[in-house]
């Protein structure tokens, strides 16, 4: 998620890159003040977007191993920016914010839930794909549905399970099933689709209420009877499902300069955190209390902007450095042999043609 691959599907580049635009979007609505307009868009888009993000995530993880290779990466790429950020942004909101923080790395804070979530995940990726996907997805849903009951939030244990289903059944996709979302009738459908999404979540205070989409609290701390819990969960994830192939089936295949951004969806996710916040802690929620349709649209533009710079191929692949400590090390090091080797190369070669030259100048003198 934070480098460039020899080959690359445009059509997840794309889906990836608009997702993680859409998790800053999200994120930066909470700098708005209440209204039901607000409200509503952020029920639409937490009823899709995060199924969504998940479901993409499980399919790049398909090839996902036990190996000491596939360890090594997900710890450098997972864990440790994990630890970084988590740190860096708890210091930032305690000594910037003035904000008071418990649990650190036991229950992650903010955004880092899904550095997380996507560790084990990817440790579960094997147990999984080793089952027939019916099987795994069936596991997958029955476990999601029971974590409700007892999965707190140590390690955001919660969100892990309730939104397994979706990781698993990005694992069960292959190329040749994800093709059918590319059938052009499909199109229409996606959109009645979202526009059934955009009229039911006007009313989803009345049937349930906007935690459920975070997929972290307890049946019992939403005050409803276990079985009216299971059904809200069994529909939220039928309709994110939905919703969540009706987004890739709209998803545009071509590629371009949005499509090479979609390299550094970690890189946004990881650093947009600290311009969300810092616009709080610099006084931009009293603003937008005053202005309230102006700082919708204001703040809808600088979040997409946001993700944008992120993601930049001036400024990513800085950025990238941080996400990425021991995969910058390990380049540098990679990259000092390949300069001693050339070197030593080079030497061989000058000794030769030198070598070469002498011959050749023996050779040129007259014989007496």
């Amino acid at each position: 998620m934070t480098g460039r691959a020899t080959t690359r599907d445009p059509w997840f580049d794309n889906a990836k890159m608009a997702l993680v635009t859409l998790v800053v979007l999200g994120h930066s609505w909470v700098l708005l003040p209440e209204s039901g307009l607000r409200d509503h868009l952020y029920d639409f888009l937490y009823a899709w977007h995060v199924p969504a993000f998940v479901f993409v995530t499980g399919y790049l993880s398909r090839s996902f191993t036990w190996s000491r290779r596939r360890l090594w990466q997900l710890v450098r790429t997972v864990a440790v920016p994990y630890v970084l950020f988590e740190c860096a942004l708890a210091l930032f909101r305690i000594y910037v914010g003035g904000e008071e923080l418990e649990n650190l790395f036991r229950d992650p804070h903010w955004p880092m839930w899904y550095l997380s979530a996507l560790f084990f995940w990817r440790l579960l990726t094997p147990v999984f794909t080793a089952l027939p996907a019916a099987v795994a997805i069936a596991v997958a849903v029955v476990t999601s549905l029971a974590a409700g009951l007892w999965a707190g939030d140590t390690l955001d244990m919660a969100r892990v399970l309730g939104l397994l289903p979706f990781f698993v059944l990005g694992l069960a996709a292959t190329p040749q099933r994800l093709e059918r979302l590319r059938t052009p009738w499909l199109r229409p459908v996606a959109v009645v689709a979202f526009v059934a999404a955009w009229v039911l979540t006007t009313w989803t205070d009345t049937w349930a209420s906007t935690e459920w989409y975070y997929y972290r609290a307890l049946y019992g701390e939403l005050d409803v009877s276990d079985t009216r819990a299971f059904l809200t969960r069994s529909v939220l994830l039928v309709s994110g499902t939905v919703l969540a192939w009706s987004f890739l089936a709209l998803v545009p295949r071509r590629g371009g300069w949005f499509t090479r951004m979609g390299a550094w969806t970690l890189v946004v996710y990881l650093f947009h955190g600290f311009a969300v916040k810092g616009a709080e802690y610099a006084g931009y929620t009293g603003w937008t209390a005053d202005h309230p349709w102006v700082g919708l649209v204001l703040t809808s533009a600088l979040a997409v902007a946001l993700a944008l710079l992120l993601a930049s191929p001036r400024v990513a692949p800085v950025l990238g450095h941080v996400v990425d400590p021991f995969g910058f090390a390990e380049k540098r090091v990679d990259r000092a042999a390949d300069v001693a080797v050339a070197s030593q190369e080079a030497e061989v070669i000058a000794g030769a043609v030198a070598d070469a030259a002498a011959d050749a100048a023996r050779e040129a003198r007259p014989r007496r």
